[in-house]
């Protein structure tokens, strides 16, 4: 991997990556063994780096794009698609078994927590550390300290040992080194989510201000951030790219969809009654896929329950979670005379028209409960899934229809 030092040059290719490819032994006796077996490949000329041994697996396969100054790149994918050793690789930290990666300039790095801090060291002097790291003098370094630490908002803690920072504070001054450090490529990865809100924003922000002058590669499971502040993105599986382009809208969606699972959880039953059946009412062949629901459209949900013996009608409470597993909504419940019992069985179907929770996945959770006492007689988490579509990707749950008309003074 080779780095330059570039002269500010409008949408200049700041990252270049040709046909990256990384590979892992599941086996660390076998690991080991391969590496002795490598070594001498390499010494012989005779290395064979894109074939795969037993036990080997790819982690990263045949990725390339190009980044240009000014531009954020998006790096989506559940866990173990291969974004993290991606980025570590263009950190240098490790080096690739195939391909190529070339940078320009000065690379600031969030990759984990605490990554980069000497953790005996004080705050203060891992700041210079750091910057002596990108290349900085110690006046240049001098003329930036005080707005990294009243960035990091770390005034009283910045001459403690980093050893006793909390996560959070390890997140902001790591985040305010690489970003007023103002380097030519600033690489993140998830950490900005152990942040409060506040810092979050102040980060964006931040990341506003820099981004014309640096290229941005970012790592979030929280698509709403994507969304944010991305204007590309490629969707990682496996370690292979599974969509690559400027549509980041169609990388979410097809993030969104790989969330298939709709296996039920039993959290508590009393045995009293138990669920047969649950399933979201659409017009959509769901055997394989999540079921889809565009904003503003009738959300109809059907549960067939049956009842061990004869009993009292209970009240259903049907709440609705997001893919972060935040309560987001929870749907009036029945009143007695609403439902019948037939031959044990309770089928019904609840409908909330026009829906307007935003652009994402959610979950539902049922909840039955005796009418009397309001005692627990049966909970189900994630009894369902569905995603709703829409064009704009936002932050708050609710994406809440409304009207403008002029005011005559």
């Amino acid at each position: 991997m080779s780095k330059e030092t570039p002269k500010i040059i409008d949408n200049e290719v700041l990252v270049k990556v040709e046909n990256l490819s990384k590979k892992y032994c599941k086996d660390l006796k076998t690991s080991l063994w391969y590496g002795v077996k490598d070594l001498f490949s390499n010494i012989t000329g005779n290395k064979a780096e894109r074939q795969l041994r037993p036990k080997e697996f790819w982690a990263v396969k045949d990725i390339s794009f190009e980044l240009r100054r000014g531009e954020c790149l998006g790096l989506i994918g559940h866990n173990g698609a291969g974004k993290s050793t991606l980025l570590k690789i263009l950190n240098g930290l490790i080096n690739p078994d195939a391909g190529k990666v070339t940078i320009k300039g000065r690379v600031g790095a969030l990759i984990e927590l605490g990554a980069g801090f000497n953790p005996i060291l004080s705050g203060r002097e891992n700041i210079y550390n750091n910057g002596a790291i990108l290349g900085f003098s110690r006046k240049e370094i001098d003329s930036k300290l005080e707005a990294i630490i009243d960035f990091a908002e770390l005034q009283e803690f910045i001459d403690m040992p980093v050893q006793n920072y909390s996560s959070g504070m390890k997140v902001r001054l790591g985040f305010a080194v690489a970003a007023q450090m103002e380097p030519d490529v600033l690489i993140i990865d998830e950490v900005l989510a152990v942040g409060d809100l506040g810092f979050m924003l102040k980060c964006f922000k931040t990341i506003d201000t820099i981004l014309p002058q640096t290229a941005i590669l970012f790592v979030s499971h929280s698509m709403p951030m994507i969304s944010r502040i991305c204007n590309q993105v490629i969707l990682m599986d496996h370690g292979i790219s599974q969509f690559q382009g400027l549509d980041v809208g169609k990388a979410i969606d097809l993030y969104y969809t790989r969330f298939t699972n709709n296996d039920t959880n039993v959290v508590f039953t009393d045995h009293q009654i138990s669920l047969l059946e649950a399933k979201l009412d659409c017009n959509q062949n769901t055997e394989n896929v999540i079921p889809q629901l565009h904003w503003g459209a009738d959300l109809k949900l059907k549960f067939t329950f049956k009842l061990a013996y004869d009993i009292d009608m209970p009240l259903f409470f049907v709440s609705i979670f997001d893919k972060e597993q935040r309560p987001v909504a929870l749907l009036k419940s029945n009143k007695e005379t609403d439902l019948k019992i037939y031959n044990n069985t309770i089928s019904f179907a609840i409908l909330h028209k026009k829906i307007q929770l935003s652009k994402g996945i959610y979950t539902i959770n049922i909840s039955v409960a005796k009418k009397s006492s309001k005692e627990p007689m049966l909970r189900i988490n994630g009894v369902l899934s569905f995603q709703v579509l829409d064009e704009e990707e936002i932050w708050p749950p609710f994406y809440l229809e409304s009207t403008f008309e002029n005011i005559l003074n």
